[in-house]
């Protein structure tokens, strides 16, 4: 039985992860799998250290897309898989892997998860995360400076050279493949409900048990 795949895509600092991170609790007990498509940037290891911070990291080329589709393929039809680890301080994948095993639900949430064709057709429910600009700026200052030690004059360059372009470029025209859009995510309590309803439908019911 192949598992139900949820793509969940948004800008960053939309609130997208957290959404996943709530339909995944809220489907409990049904075992679910998640991933996170940041932690399929590619290993630029040629580079230096100020080599890797000039690079784009908000477009598609920035991110393995191959492996992030061949993983969710593998675990969609009951492959374990091994899921890369990044630093998000050096701008590196580190040594280690993460074990990941199949279930039937797999959620998976990232900036360019509708933009690519190879990821978006793996998805049976795509869901688009939006918000505004000026809340997804403050989110994602509180998360470089407190979570990856980043200085506000860096993380405020790096939104207006790549950040808001990419964002316009090719975030915002992905919604149009979204089945749902979410507004408000991080406190709308019912695009949980009907997230998990559609999900719990499309499960057959000894899998809803297992």
């Amino acid at each position: 039985m192949k598992a139900l795949v949820v793509g969940i895509a948004g800008g960053s600092g939309s609130g997208k992860s957290t959404l996943a991170r709530h339909v995944a609790a809220a489907l409990s007990p049904v075992p679910v799998v998640r991933l996170d498509m940041d932690a399929y940037y590619r290993n630029f290891t040629h580079l230096s250290d100020e080599e890797r911070r000039r690079v784009n990291w908000d477009q598609p080329d920035a991110f393995d897309l191959e492996l992030l589709a061949r993983h969710v393929g593998d675990l969609a039809v009951g492959r374990s898989v091994d899921k890369p680890v990044y630093d998000f301080v050096r701008h590196l994948r580190g040594r280690e892997t993460v074990p990941v095993h199949p279930a039937p639900a797999i959620i998976i949430d990232g900036i360019l998860l509708l933009a690519d064709s190879r990821v978006r057709e793996l998805c049976d429910v795509r869901v688009f995360v939006d918000a505004d600009a000026d809340v997804r700026l403050m989110r994602r200052i509180r998360r470089d400076m407190h979570e990856r030690g980043r200085p506000i004059d860096e993380i405020l360059e790096q939104y207006e050279t790549t950040v808001r372009p990419m964002h316009d470029e090719f975030v915002e025209p992905s919604k149009r493949y979204a089945d749902l859009i979410v507004p408000h995510a991080r406190d709308n309590v019912l695009a949980v409900e009907m997230i998990v309803a559609k999900i719990q439908e499309c499960l057959r019911p000894d899998d809803a048990v297992q």
